[in-house]
Order: C-alpha cells, then sequence, then structure tokens
C-alpha cells in the first residue's frame, strides 16, 4: 500500500453520510492526507452550510479549541476542501472530479438493500468505485462503524479478512498490516477466513505484527453466508477484501462475493484492488 495522500468522500448531507465524512475525517487526520467532501446538487438548493462541520467536529474531539480559525485545521497536517457542484447527475459529476483529481481512498455511505448511496435516490455508489479504482470504505448506513462519533477514537481491535486464491489475498493482508501500524493500534485479533476445501488455500505471509494474533479459519458452505455470519459471530469492526476486475468492486450489485458480503453485513467494509 502505498501512503495515502488524498481522500474523497462525496456526500447527500444524509445522517449516514455524517458517519462516513467522520470516517474520511479521522482517517485524514492520520494520515496527513487532503479530504474532499463533494455535494452535487440539481437545483442550486444546497450551500457551504449544509456541509458536515469540520471545525465543529474537530472540537468535539478536543483536537482544536472551541471558536478556532480556519487555520487551526491546518496546523493539524491536513487540508480539506468542500465542492458543491451543480448538476442533474451526481454520478457524472463526482466521476468527473474524479478523473480530474484521483483519489487514494474513497470513503462511501451505503445503503445496503441497494448498495448505493441514497443521493436523489439514484445509484451513486457503484460508478463511483468503477472510476477511482482506489480502496474504497464503505459505511452501510444504520452501522456506526470504528470512528466514535464522541470523540474520534478508533475502535479496531478485530478484524475479518476473507482469502481465496482468486483474487490474491496480499493487498488486503498487507493493507491490514499497514493499518496496525498506521493507526498505532492496541493489540486485537485477525481472523483470515477461507471458504472451502483446506486444499485450495491460498499461501499467506502471516505478518509479525506484536499483540496481533492472526487465526487461520478454513469452513464450508456458502461464501457470503460464511463470511457474514463469521464477521457476526467474531464482531468484527471491520472486513477487508481483495477485489479484482476493471470494473472494481460493485461491479458486483451483480452478484460478486464482496458486493453481497456488503449488503449484508454489519460492519464497515474495505476493499482494494489485486
Amino acid at each position: 500500500m502505498k501512503r495515502i495522500e488524498s481522500i474523497f468522500h462525496p456526500s447527500d448531507f444524509s445522517e449516514a453520510s455524517e458517519v462516513a465524512f467522520e470516517h474520511a475525517l479521522r482517517l485524514a487526520l492520520v494520515a496527513k492526507a487532503e479530504l474532499t467532501m463533494l455535494h452535487v446538487d440539481s437545483g442550486n438548493d444546497s450551500d457551504w452550510a449544509d456541509f458536515p462541520g469540520v471545525r465543529s467536529t474537530l472540537e468535539r474531539w478536543g483536537l482544536i479549541l472551541p471558536g478556532s480559525p480556519k487555520s487551526a485545521v491546518g496546523d493539524l497536517g491536513i487540508k480539506v476542501q468542500k465542492v458543491l457542484a451543480t448538476s442533474q447527475s451526481p454520478v457524472r459529476a463526482s466521476v468527473d472530479f474524479l478523473e480530474r483529481h484521483p483519489a487514494d481512498l474513497v470513503v462511501l455511505a451505503v445503503h445496503q438493500y441497494e448498495g448505493n448511496v441514497r443521493w436523489q435516490h439514484k445509484r451513486v455508489a457503484e460508478p463511483i468505485a468503477h472510476a477511482a479504482e482506489a480502496m474504497t470504505l464503505y459505511l452501510p448506513h444504520g452501522v456506526p462503524g470504528f470512528v466514535a462519533h464522541k470523540d474520534g477514537a478508533i475502535s479496531l481491535s478485530k478484524i475479518l479478512v476473507p482469502v481465496a486464491k482468486k483474487p490474491r489475498p496480499g493487498p488486503a493482508i498487507g493493507a491490514v498490516e499497514r493499518m496496525i501500524r498506521s493507526l498505532g493500534l492496541p493489540p486485537g485479533k485477525v481472523n483470515l477466513l477461507h471458504v472451502g476445501a483446506s486444499g485450495d488455500m491460498p499461501p499467506m505471509q502471516i505478518p509479525a505484527e506484536p499483540g496481533w494474533d492472526w487465526t487461520v479459519h478454513v469452513l464450508e458452505g456458502d461464501p457470503v453466508e460464511v463470511i457474514v455470519q463469521t464477521a457476526a459471530a467474531s464482531k468484527s469492526d471491520l472486513i477487508v477484501m481483495t477485489t479484482e476486475g476493471p470494473h472494481g468492486f460493485l461491479d458486483a450489485l451483480r452478484g460478486n462475493t464482496a458486493a453481497r458480503v456488503l449488503r449484508e453485513c454489519s460492519c464497515p467494509v474495505l476493499t482494494l484492488h489485486a
């Protein structure tokens, strides 16, 4: 994984997007990255005040003093950009923006019943994910995630990584290792889950992270059902999956494993291209 320098968060100003925004902001703080928030309005009905409050959030988290100037945000080592675009197509506007300004990480709120952000009730997550070719963090609606609203604390002690021969699991395992180090996470557990015959288990190099227990599980059954059930039983804070293909993760909403997991799981999902 290369260093995250830019994070993109499209917002529909919903409650679900607020949770995704907090994750995007917290990760930007850790990575010292640039955060771009984009809202697309078809009728000029929105204004800057509708965007989530960056300074008010940082004040609530105790990272800046109440009433701090805008410069206090930059003093934390991050840059935040808010973009308000007028277009009849939130999808096209978002994709156009990403083509001009590629991001290293995309953070999206999604409604599980349709696999999309709610933005004007149109499919947005799928084409945005296709365009990004970046790591994408999905926050299902109603799921609080691993960043605390009150103080911004990160709670990531149980991570599930489904593994298979194809796509290769290396990028996902490497991402978890990098996450443990960059976020300074306390000791926890990583469950490496292979659904299928033990003989089909892909070769893996297990990182040696002090205090972290990496356990391999081999189970039979429907991959999606087993992954979702294992995540629930282990109370996973995050599922990390490697995906492949020219259309990225949500090419799926037509049926691949990652998309089906997202629709049914009760925790955030991070995907990476193989």
